[in-house]
């Protein structure tokens, strides 16, 4: 079985697993970062979504292969403290109800915001298109990122 590098959150990682193998078991089984969610399997629930290279991406979806030598980063490491914008955000539009799909969500958010400071709603209504909330929150969604863009009081 080979050994894989990876910097995840800021710390390098060495993972001995098959290649094909979705980031998204690497993370939870052999890392412990269940923070990262199993929703569907097929990339279609955006619970699993994670950073590569800044870059939101479903690992489920992302074989252990394509992300050596790269960037990874889970929702456990966007902010040691919840300090960061969308984070507080989130808490302050009451976003999440049941919070299965909440660390997805907040992933994406802050790819988002990282690529285009001010979105529009078009802007968050695409970025989100490939993610689904049961709860139905989404115009809480669209606040809290209208929020952390500075966009809400």
């Amino acid at each position: 079985m080979p050994t894989y590098q990876l910097t995840v959150n800021g710390r390098l990682r060495h993972v001995d697993a098959e290649p094909d193998t979705p980031l998204l078991w690497i993370l939870r089984d052999t890392l412990g970062l269940t923070g990262t969610k199993f929703g569907c399997g097929q990339g279609v629930c955006g619970s699993c979504t994670i950073h590569l290279d800044g870059q939101a991406v479903k690992s489920c979806q992302t074989r252990l292969k394509d992300v050596a030598e790269h960037t990874i980063i889970t929702v456990e490491g966007l902010s040691k403290d919840g300090s960061h914008p969308i984070q507080k955000a989130w808490l302050a539009e009451d976003v999440a109800q049941c919070g299965y799909c909440q660390p997805g969500m907040i992933m994406t958010a802050a790819a988002l915001l990282k690529h285009k400071a001010h979105p529009t709603d078009g802007d968050i209504d695409g970025a989100f298109a490939g993610h689904i909330c049961r709860c139905g929150t989404y115009p809480r969604i669209r606040k809290a990122v209208k929020r952390a863009a500075g966009g809400a009081k």
